[in-house]
């Protein structure tokens, strides 16, 4: 079983995908701490209901950055975590802590990377066009929004859509595509080679998705 560390900063909804996949019989990982910088994030209180140890270490109570992230790492390495999943995790993290965990942090952003990196990231797909939005599963490296592309959902941008709409429903994908990554993670399936990630056994999605239909 991997041991998953997850860190938050608020409401928790994937945080809940992730919980919710480690509970089905023989999927291959565990949460095993889930820490907060934010002492009213809602997900502390599902990990708590799940009886999963939940830490508040806010990054108001540390001078910088970089003694912030030594208290998170003490925690992660006390519950002898190996792998980190920001689920939500509203802080820019340093390149000590980046490095510490290489290969073994992994975050979820809600656009189709390379585009859209940072926030604002719907308004931004539909003020731009696109066709197709969606969310990325990636390694973590110190740019912001770069790294290895383990996973990828792509959604429609419907003609009508409002930010929050077209939010609503990559978080539907959200939600999917996060413990699918995690479980090819767990099973040993991933490979990094030269920053692309190779997937061992991978099976092709099916057709492609057009919008609107060709």
């Amino acid at each position: 079983m991997l041991r998953v560390g997850v860190l938050i900063s608020g409401r928790g909804s994937n945080l809940q995908s992730l919980m919710a996949a480690c509970d089905t019989p023989n999927f291959p990982a565990e949460i095993v701490c889930v820490i907060s910088n934010k002492a009213d994030a809602k997900g502390l209180d599902y990990a708590r209901a799940d009886s999963i140890p939940a830490l508040v270490i806010s990054h108001k109570d540390y001078p910088d950055r970089q003694k912030f992230e030594a208290a998170l790492n003490a925690q992660l390495e006390f519950h002898d975590v190996q792998l980190v999943c920001l689920a939500g995790f509203m802080r820019i993290l340093t390149a000590w802590f980046v490095e510490r965990w290489r290969d073994r942090l992994v975050n979820i952003h809600p656009s189709l990377l390379p585009a859209f990196p940072g926030v604002d990231t719907h308004q931004k797909a539909i003020d731009y066009g696109a066709k197709l939005a969606g969310c990325t599963i990636h390694f973590v490296r110190a740019e912001m929004d770069h790294g290895p592309i383990i996973l990828q959902a792509a959604v429609p941008v419907l003609h009508d859509d409002t930010e929050e709409a077209l939010a609503a429903r990559v978080l539907k994908a959200e939600h999917k595509a996060f413990p699918a990554a995690l479980r090819l993670i767990a099973e040993g399936r991933v490979n990094i080679i030269n920053e692309r990630v190779f997937i061992a056994d991978a099976v092709p999605s099916g057709e492609a998705l057009f919008n609107p239909k060709a």
